[in-house]
């Protein structure tokens, strides 16, 4: 019995001690992190801008920790950053493993916390003037986005924030103020994909596709919305149509999606048209759908 449990420790020590040095001296990747944007549904904005003043990354072992090679604050006009168009913001050397969350501390005034000048998150409207985006919840938590990513050893991975503003900017109803609520997730970008295409027989009439997960579309999504909420809210992403009848979405996670094809009026919702099903999208490809909304 002796002799049994002396050759299971010599074969199971090395094992520990193997683990607890590959934790201590755990070899390092980089995260290349940018940003992107959907945009946002109010006619007249020309610019939503945001400050980032620190980033963080989430551990099961220590928590909240802060990159601290992040060279901010960094601000951003977010309306410069839709189809496919992304911008970085930053490279940053972490111990290499599996990452479920971020969170982005931004600089903006609090909800209800009195006159301010501009900070650095506000909108810019296309007469000139411009008015801040308040935090209800305060700046000092942050924002969290949430998405898987892999971070290997000796090598890097891209990873995209969608920082959906058509969902994160909200216009109060009494108060009148813009509330910041951002809605925001991680994309790793060699697994993405899109979905493109035209949209013909609008008959003049503004256009916005809303992609949803296959099966997930509600239509008690396009009804009115509760105060300081926003329609349609589960959809991955958005596009309008522009002028040339073209529309593009990207960052999508391969999968099955059905896109939801709504009219509005000088940028508020007018009706729902028709929904495309079960339009696929594989990673690295771009998907090539046309709209007939004759045929809706």
């Amino acid at each position: 019995m002796k002799r049994l449990l002396f050759i299971i420790s010599i074969v199971v020590l090395p094992f520990f001690i193997f683990t607890a040095c590959e934790k201590e001296n755990g070899e390092k990747g980089t995260l290349n992190l940018y940003i992107t944007d959907a945009p946002i549904d109010s006619d007249g904005i020309d610019g939503v801008f945001i400050t980032f003043s620190k980033i963080e990354y989430h551990t099961s072992e220590d928590g909240w920790q802060a990159f601290d090679d992040f060279e901010g604050p960094k601000t951003f006009n977010l309306l410069d950053l839709q189809r496919g168009v992304s911008d970085i913001l930053g490279n940053f050397e972490i111990v290499s493993g599996t990452y479920t969350q971020l969170r982005f501390m931004l600089d903006a005034p609090l909800f209800d916390n009195g006159p301010q000048s501009n900070p650095g998150c506000f909108l810019e409207f296309e007469d000139g003037e411009t008015k801040n985006l308040f935090v209800p919840s305060g700046a000092q938590t942050g924002y969290k986005a949430v998405g898987a990513f892999t971070v290997p050893s000796n090598g890097s991975v891209d990873v995209t924030a969608d920082f959906d503003v058509r969902k994160s900017v909200i216009k109060a109803g009494a108060s009148g103020k813009y509330i910041l609520k951002p809605t925001i997730r991680l994309i790793v970008n060699n697994q993405a994909g899109q979905i493109a295409g035209d949209v013909i027989n609008t008959a003049d009439r503004e256009i916005v596709i809303y992609a949803y997960e296959e099966g997930t579309y509600d239509i008690s999504e396009a009804a009115e919305p509760n105060e300081e909420e926003t329609r349609f809210p589960n959809a991955v992403t958005s596009d309008m149509v522009d002028e040339n009848g073209n529309y593009y979405l990207a960052y999508l996670a391969p999968g099955s999606y059905d896109l939801v094809v709504v009219a509005t009026i000088e940028g508020q919702f007018d009706e729902v048209l028709g929904i495309v099903e079960n339009v696929e999208v594989e990673s690295k490809e771009t998907t090539n759908q046309q709209i007939n909304l004759e045929e809706l």
